[in-house]
């Protein structure tokens, strides 16, 4: 194992027992092909900013077939469900993206080539004029697959590298994960497709992002991207894992430093839309955002979600339950991105949307309890998000700190998520400088 390199929020022995901890479900989820849930009629008429507001960046997922069972997975991925898009009607969806005004589209999974066609995809969508990666977990990224997404024209593969060897087959819930993740890395680079490196950041991995840097630097990624595990799906079944909203006075710093050193290497350090917001080192980490600060959230506005039924929501990431605006195989594309309710939401959403912390906050207007995601996993409902740095700081300020526990267990489906309670208490070590 190797020695961790950061701050550990974990005691000695409390690390070990989690990273032994059995599984708290084996069973995977099973996707009924019917029943779908009631959705919102579609509004009747497209307003100006239903139309002002494009899709730039995509993000699909293209199967639920993988060969992981990560232990954090929100969409409990591993088996196809039932009524996946064929590859017409994915072809067809490549279109009405480039219509809608698409320029980027990340595939995901699940495992993406794992999807009968995935080569055929990559190609419309260059065909298109639009932009092509993927993630991959790196288990069967051979050689000879990045041969044929390099063929195809992909441009770029993330590959997902969560901590020393130990820590990233524990997260991913097999042996020989992390040396997989590192030979597909290989592949990529002799493939000479573009490589980066995807990492979720939680009790577990905390430690060890030092090491993760260096593996981007050592495998020649041009880019690092870096989110904090949300508690949805498998990751709500083994709430000791994800961070509680005061670990962020660890993390940030760290992360600050993470980004001078991925400038010096002339890595990209990427953000991810639930690290935030408005702290003292907001400017350094989002230092390469159009606005060089933090966002509300962009779902519905800048971005898409596409599950592999064809199910659209504002951000791939979203519990379905409350958040999927329509299907394709019910409407076109851009009706549901125009006239739906789900993807209205933050073209809509105001101040009078949020309730708790975020609603008295200096930056509510801008922010807007900035990730959807994590608000909507914890609560139940958007409009409070604890896990921002500028509120940790705040509370730090007063002697005080925020704590999630989880009080009713997630149960078991797809994007589904539990329900938590926010304590505030007094803080146990004195204010940080």
């Amino acid at each position: 194992m190797e020695r961790a390199t950061g701050p550990d929020p974990l005691s000695p022995s409390d690390r070990e027992r989690l990273l032994l901890a059995p599984r708290p479900r084996s069973l995977l989820p099973i996707f009924p092909d019917s029943s779908k849930p009631k959705r919102l009629p579609l509004a009747s008429e497209v307003r100006a900013v239903d139309v002002g507001d494009r899709p730039a960046y995509a993000v699909w997922e293209i199967t639920l077939r993988c060969d992981l069972s990560c232990r954090h997975c929100g969409s409990r991925a591993g088996t196809a469900r039932p009524d996946e898009l064929s590859l017409a009607e994915a072809l067809d969806l490549v279109r009405q993206l480039a219509e809608l005004g698409t320029r980027e589209v990340t595939l995901i999974g699940g495992e993406v080539h794992l999807y009968p066609g995935w080569t055929e995809v990559i190609r419309a969508i260059r065909a298109h004029g639009m932009q092509a990666s993927l993630v991959t977990g790196g288990r069967q990224w051979t050689d000879e697959c990045a041969e044929q997404a390099r063929a195809a024209g992909l441009q770029s593969v993330g590959v997902s590298i969560d901590g020393d060897a130990v820590t990233h087959d524990r997260l991913r819930g097999l042996e020989g994960a992390h040396d997989a993740a590192l030979a597909a890395l290989r592949a990529t680079r002799a493939a000479g497709l573009a490589l980066s490196i995807n990492t979720q950041v939680n009790r577990l991995s905390l430690p060890h992002l030092t090491s993760v840097f260096e593996v981007a630097r050592s495998s020649g990624a041009h880019g690092w991207q870096i989110q904090l595990t949300v508690p949805a799906g498998r990751a709500a079944d083994e709430p000791e894992v994800i961070l509680q909203p005061y670990d962020l006075l660890e993390l940030f710093p760290l992360l600050a430093q993470l980004k001078e050193a991925c400038d010096a290497e002339r890595i990209k350090f990427l953000a991810g839309s639930n690290i935030g917001y408005f702290g003292p080192l907001d400017h350094v980490i989002r230092q390469i955002s159009p606005c060089g600060h933090s966002v509300s959230c962009p779902a519905g506005r800048l971005g898409i979600g596409i599950e592999a039924n064809g199910d659209i929501k504002g951000c791939p990431s979203l519990p379905s339950d409350q958040w999927v605006g329509g299907n394709l195989r019910e409407h076109p594309l851009r009706d549901i991105w125009e006239r739906s309710a789900a993807l209205r939401y933050n073209r809509d959403r105001t101040t009078r949307d949020l309730w708790g912390y975020c609603r008295t906050c200096y930056y509510a207007d801008e922010c807007r309890a900035g990730c959807t995601w994590m608000s909507t996993t914890l609560f139940g409902r958007p409009g409070n998000n604890p896990y921002c740095h500028h509120r940790a700081l705040e509370h730090a300020r007063l002697g005080q700190r925020e704590r999630v526990e989880l009080i009713e267990a997630p149960p078991g489906g797809s994007f589904d998520h539990g329900r938590w309670q926010l304590h505030l208490e007094e803080m146990e070590d004195p204010c940080p400088s």
